[in-house]
């Protein structure tokens, strides 16, 4: 056999190790590939797509191509600590260190070849399915037509292997420093009982704690003041938690008797704190990581969502005319250029006009208020589908903003406990508050009868508005006509809302597809970083739960213990990271005013159910390994 043979058999003997390593390797090789896909494409070269798109993906390959240096520098060097009873046995069999850094390096170049031509081929594979579903998170009108990607074929291949290359050749060095003392005795040297410092698990609580606290109670601009310092503070924080705060805790756990001494919690236990200790780096790095990730995915997804609804609350019909001020209302030829467009797309639509006449109203923050009679709200209402209100005489109803929050605005703008002052001396009480999108109006507004409405006090102004609600039509006839229509009018005039969610989300698409990528890059990537730590003790915990079986430990009681020591270590940092990114969204949801649960458990939600069933996968087959060496 000669010594290449002999370093393809290594590779096949420890597929087991070396498989996450593989497949996570493919899946970065993979998604570099289909970013150059993109940055070769005809469509951007002979099309009108937008230059930012193809700058947009060469930063991206760019981060995902430094950060697979790093993520491949690491997963080397998990296995290189694993190994270092095999590599002390080598060299008592006669294998020079050099021919030990050689195989490595073979090693590592073999399974970088083949994860590179794997990535390729898969992303050859599936490249007409992530095209097409390009076209749709993008929003690009050209079609993203099936080609052969010879550049990015030429460019992914010649990257990865010199990646692979230079990382063979930095781990290979690395292995110099090594001793075969150290390297024979490396599974039986004691670690001794990990130390912690009561005052740095201390700190490491009160960091979290004041990081969260920061985090939640500021709002609006000073959330940006405070986001590096809180940064800051939650990533120390973070280090110490895993690295004192968590060996502490054991330790106290252990102390307690109840607690220690109640059924397979010794055997847990037992070796837990070492766990933690080893594992501390990791654990950091995969929590950061994955906060990085559940941030950027969320606040992006969060700022899309709040830019679209809130111009969809904004503008609540399909089209809306509104001229300027000291502008002439619609006349009957523009009124005709908007039909004629309309029926152009076969587009129905409901026509309705309004005069909003807006008040002063004393000890309200605003200095003009919107009074709308009630027949008016209740014209509109109906065209809309809404509910109609009844006011009583004397009585006024409060339409909330708050479902309409703009940059800036304050809650107090409500007006509950602001009566309204007619002519005659007497007032109209506010009685109710409601939440609707019928009048063309951002801010909150009263309503009142018609009888009280012509009471009030002359109003200081007056405008303007016809809409349009579509009653039949497609959407991207509505989208269409739209787009037409607002280059026909004066800027801010003429408003079509499908049109201007349709620009938003073509603007805001490609940042959202490539944040999307990189995310899910780091989240696969540190899923990867806990496989690699879990299957490097798995030779260790083979011995360990032999010694135990031989002493009564049922299967249950194994498969229990295993659930749990699995489960620490696969979602400790997970929940961390989990909380980190949930005070994240918080914070910009802070920031802008505007509320972003429902995305932010998506995002959270959506990982944490990807993590659980990775954990499942995982589980299964460690618990295989272990029963087969136990039985």
């Amino acid at each position: 056999m000669t010594f290449r043979q002999f370093a393809i058999n290594n590779v096949i003997r420890n597929k087991r190790l070396y498989a996450a390593y593989f497949l996570s390797s493919l899946f970065t090789v993979m998604v570099f590939f289909t970013f150059a896909i993109f940055a070769f494409h005809p469509a951007f070269f002979d099309g009108s797509i937008r230059f930012e798109v193809l700058y947009g993906m060469a930063v991206a390959g760019g981060i995902i191509y430094v950060f697979s240096f790093f993520f491949v520098l690491y997963s080397m060097s998990s296995f290189l600590q694993s190994r270092k009873k095999e590599f002390g046995l080598l060299m008592m069999q006669g294998m020079s260190p050099k021919q030990i850094r050689l195989m490595v390096f073979m090693e590592n170049m073999l399974i970088g070849f083949f994860a590179t031509l794997a990535g390729i081929l898969l992303g050859l594979v599936f490249a007409k399915t992530i095209l097409l579903l390009a076209e749709n998170v993008l929003v690009i009108d050209e079609a993203l037509n099936f080609y052969f990607p010879l550049w990015a074929i030429v460019i992914t291949f010649v990257s990865f292997i010199l990646l692979f290359l230079f990382v063979s050749l930095f781990v290979s060095f690395i292995l110099r420093t090594r001793k075969l003392g150290d390297l024979i005795k490396a599974d039986k040297q004691s670690k001794g009982e990990p130390k912690t410092s009561v005052t740095l698990a201390i700190i490491a609580a009160v960091l979290l704690a004041a990081g969260y606290a920061t985090a939640l109670y500021v709002k609006g601009q000073f959330v940006i003041i405070a986001m590096l310092p809180v940064i800051v503070v939650v990533t120390i924080g973070t280090y110490l938690l895993f690295t004192q705060l968590s060996v502490y805790v054991i330790r106290r756990l252990k102390r307690s008797k109840r607690i220690f001494w109640r059924k397979t919690n010794m055997v847990l236990f037992s070796d837990l704190s070492f766990r933690m200790k080893d594992n501390a780096r990791t654990f950091f790095m995969v929590a950061i990581i994955s906060t990085v990730a559940f941030s950027a995915i969320g606040s992006l997804y969060g700022f899309q969502s709040y830019l679209t609804k809130e111009v969809e609350e904004m503008n609540p019909y399909t089209f809306t005319y509104s001229p300027l001020e000291g502008d002439e209302p619609l006349t009957r030829e523009q009124s005709e250029v908007i039909v004629e467009t309309l029926d152009s797309y076969d587009i129905q639509a409901e026509k309705a006009s309004v005069e909003m006449n807006y008040f002063e109203v004393e000890n309200s923050e605003r200095p003009e208020v919107l009074i709308a009679k009630e027949s008016e709200y209740n014209r509109f209402a109906e065209l809309f589908g809404e509910k109609k209100v009844d006011v009583g005489g004397d009585e006024a109803i409060v339409v909330s903003d708050s479902s309409r929050v703009m940059i800036g605005a304050s809650k107090k703008e409500r007006l509950m406990d602001v009566p309204i002052k007619l002519k005659n001396g007497r007032s109209a009480h506010p009685d109710r508050l409601i939440s609707t999108v019928v009048m063309p109006e951002m801010y909150s507004y009263y309503i009142v009868d018609d009888e009280t409405f012509k009471a009030l006090p002359d109003s200081v102004e007056t405008k303007s508005y016809t809409t349009w609600q579509a009653t039949q039509g497609s959407q991207e006839s509505i989208i269409e006509a739209g787009g037409k229509l607002q280059n026909k009018f004066q800027s801010g005039v003429f408003q079509a809302i499908d049109y201007t969610v349709y620009t938003i989300n073509k603007s805001f698409g490609p940042v959202l597809f490539i944040g999307l990528f990189i995310g899910i890059v780091f989240f696969v990537s540190a899923g990867s970083f806990l496989y690699f730590r879990l299957y490097s003790d798995l030779d260790q915990d083979k011995d360990k739960f032999k010694s135990i079986a031989k002493m009564g430990l049922t299967d249950k009681e194994l498969k229990k213990v295993i659930n749990r020591q699995t489960a620490l270590l696969f979602f400790a940092p997970i929940i961390v990271a989990l909380i980190h990114g949930a005070v994240a969204l918080t914070a910009l949801s802070h920031l802008f005013d505007y509320n972003l649960v429902t995305e932010a458990v998506s995002v959270l939600g959506t990982f944490a159910l990807i993590q659980i069933i990775y954990f499942g996968v995982v589980r299964h087959f460690y618990t295989k390994q272990i029963k087969r060496a136990v039985y």
